[in-house]
């Protein structure tokens, strides 16, 4: 177990072992590859310790085969760690905004009442928001909202947000933030994604 010391010690009035299991808000977002690849790896973690999971997808198809919910639903039925429940917000709509939106909004609006529902209710202890920085990018989903529910969720409730354009607020907000850049990437010599790197 790693021992490091912190660089700066807040004056919070809080214990090292409050400080250290407070819960935390992540944002991954840049234009690189494995934000959400990096998401689903601390799902994997948070499995482990036998934490129940809610998974929200808010921008890949309901349609698409990922592979990352084959096998964390595989292992939340498992009985071994924790519970995993997925939910898919999104009917195939992607970065790029096509010309009739209005029923992705009203999805992606959907989806995150029923996030502000759970969170209320405690239902999970990690929630992975995947994709969900583009409806708060878009303007679908306001950040403010976003931003104040998470400061007031109850309890141990961990939640990673994923996403090209992450709002410079919510950036701001959150426990830890990393930029994915990119410095190469096999599409822009023009190969098209394989099975079992991007799906």
């Amino acid at each position: 177990m790693p021992q490091g010391q912190p660089s700066v010690v807040p004056n919070d009035g809080l214990t090292t072992r409050q400080r250290r299991n407070r819960p935390l808000v992540f944002v991954h977002t840049g234009i690189g590859k494995g934000k959400s690849t990096a998401a689903f790896g601390l799902a994997l973690r948070a499995w482990n310790q036998g934490w129940p999971i809610g998974v929200f997808q808010f921008v890949k198809s309901a349609k698409w085969k990922v592979g990352e919910e084959n096998a964390l639903k595989t292992l939340g039925a498992s009985g071994e760690g924790g519970t995993v429940a997925w939910h898919k917000m999104g009917e195939g709509w992607s970065w790029v905004q096509r010309d009739d939106q209005a029923d992705n909004e009203e999805k992606a609006r959907e989806g995150w009442e029923q996030v502000k529902r759970d969170l209320a209710a405690e239902t999970y202890r990690l929630y992975v928001l995947d994709e969900f920085a583009y409806p708060m990018h878009w303007g679908w989903i306001d950040v403010d909202d976003v931003i104040e529910t998470l400061r007031n969720r109850p309890g141990q409730q961990h939640v990673v947000i994923t996403g090209r354009n992450a709002p410079e607020k919510l950036v701001e907000f959150a426990d830890l933030v990393t930029d994915m850049s990119k410095v190469k990437h096999p599409m822009d010599e023009g190969q098209k994604g394989q099975r079992g790197i991007e799906w």
